[in-house]
């Protein structure tokens, strides 16, 4: 599966010059937990979290300590006022044709949450954990109807029985060599598929 068949898109971004309280409400009305940082002619130049924006944003409440905590933020001490204060400047991205296994696995790798998604200069979209769990949460019955409507587009449904059990697909037929090899890359592009399997069946 490529990069544009999980990603979100279109992606919301913003200004580096946009204040830490806009940025938050941009992630809340959006429900996501990063957002790109585009410049006047929408280039990347960073990426903002949750936990950029939220650093310094709230203060102890002197009701609930006896006295200051370590770490604690001091009253009067001014919070980070713009998104290009706070933001990641080193950024990772992928390209919309790129494996999402490959770009999943840097994402665990690294600790990396979110991954915008560039083709050419152009922010096109984001790659989130939570779009790849939208992806292996997608049922069986759903990836079997949309493996078979990718073989039919392609006119190679007709040979194949398809069976898909926790994402796994089998397709069985008696298909030639070339005709199986065809029906399994199209059944490997379909979001949620783990892996594919052939069966042939003798005459």
């Amino acid at each position: 599966m490529l990069v544009r068949e999980a990603m979100t898109s279109p992606v919301v971004t913003i200004p580096p010059s946009a204040t830490v309280r806009q940025a938050i409400r941009v992630l809340d009305e959006h429900e996501v937990t990063a957002l790109p940082v585009a410049d006047g002619d929408g280039r990347l130049v960073g990426i903002v979290s949750e936990m950029d924006l939220l650093l310094g944003e709230f203060e102890a409440d002197p009701r609930a300590f006896a006295r200051p905590l370590p770490g604690t933020t001091a009253p009067g001490t001014p919070s980070p006022r713009h998104v290009g204060d706070v933001m990641t400047r080193e950024v990772t991205t992928a390209r919309p044709g790129a494996d999402v296994a490959e770009v999943a696995e840097l994402m665990m790798r690294t600790r990396i949450k979110s991954v915008p998604v560039l083709d050419g200069p152009d922010i096109v979209g984001v790659l989130s954990r939570r779009d790849l769990v939208a992806v292996l949460a997608r049922g069986d019955a759903r990836i079997r109807d949309d493996v078979l409507a990718a073989l039919a587009e392609f006119g190679a449904g007709a040979p194949f029985d398809v069976s898909v059990d926790d994402g796994a697909v089998e397709l069985r037929g008696a298909a030639g060599e070339p005709a199986r090899r065809i029906a399994e890359v199209l059944a490997r592009t379909v979001p949620g598929v783990r892996n594919v399997s052939i069966r042939p069946v003798g005459p």
